[in-house]
């Protein structure tokens, strides 16, 4: 999920990576959920040290995962949009682009408002922006990404977050399988260091809200 820099400057403006302030806040942002299997202990965990996060689900995941989709918004969770399937938004042609995230705006409005877009595979075109924001959603990528989902290791992963985080920051991890249960194990080293930091961590929302 990096982009080149001369994309990042000419389009930051209109995609969040992060936001500035001085508050020890952070964004965690979760992708491609729902899991029976492995998002309960994401929620265990959040629940356990009093943080929240924005999942962006891939919707076909959502039949049969519905009351779990209910226990993140009634935990103080937040939704956001990833499209219908796990595959790179980039690779659609603008009217499939633009029919997909419809359809997942369909699927996800059942449980909530939706506000946050993250395109499949984090690249992007200035005509997927302009889709989006006609639509009414804001795109987030994420500033700090263990590329978890390529480095098997929530040893890595923690590392890499408590190194690298910073005030304002979106932190990127992944649910589903095995990703899901790396981002459990990361989350036990992580959260509470966070804690110890005097770091509060949120919905991307509440850290953009703040900030703004």
């Amino acid at each position: 999920m990096i982009q080149p820099d001369w994309l990042l400057r000419s389009l930051s403006k209109r995609v969040t990576y992060s936001v500035k302030t001085e508050e020890p806040v952070v964004a965690l942002t979760i992708d491609d959920g729902p899991d029976a299997s492995t998002t309960p202990a994401i929620l265990n965990l959040l629940k356990e040290y009093g943080s929240k996060a924005t999942f962006f689900v891939v919707t076909e995941r959502i039949p049969g995962n519905e009351q779990l989709m209910k226990r993140i918004i009634e935990e103080g969770h937040e939704l956001g949009n990833h499209m219908t399937n796990e595959e790179p938004s980039i690779r659609l042609s603008s009217e499939g682009f633009a029919d997909d995230l419809i359809a997942a705006d369909s699927a996800l409005t059942e449980f909530d408002e939706i506000r946050w877009f993250r395109p499949g595979s984090g690249w992007f075109t200035a005509k997927m922006i302009d889709t989006v924001e006609s639509r009414g959603y804001r795109m987030a990528l994420g500033s700090v990404y263990p590329f978890d989902h390529l480095i098997p290791s929530p040893w890595f992963a923690s590392e890499f977050i408590l190194w690298r985080v910073r005030p304002g920051d979106v932190i990127l991890l992944h649910d589903h399988r095995g990703r899901g249960e790396r981002t459990a194990d990361t989350l036990r080293r992580v959260l509470p260091e966070l804690s110890d930091r005097g770091y509060q961590v949120v919905t991307l929302s509440e850290l953009v809200d703040l900030a703004e």
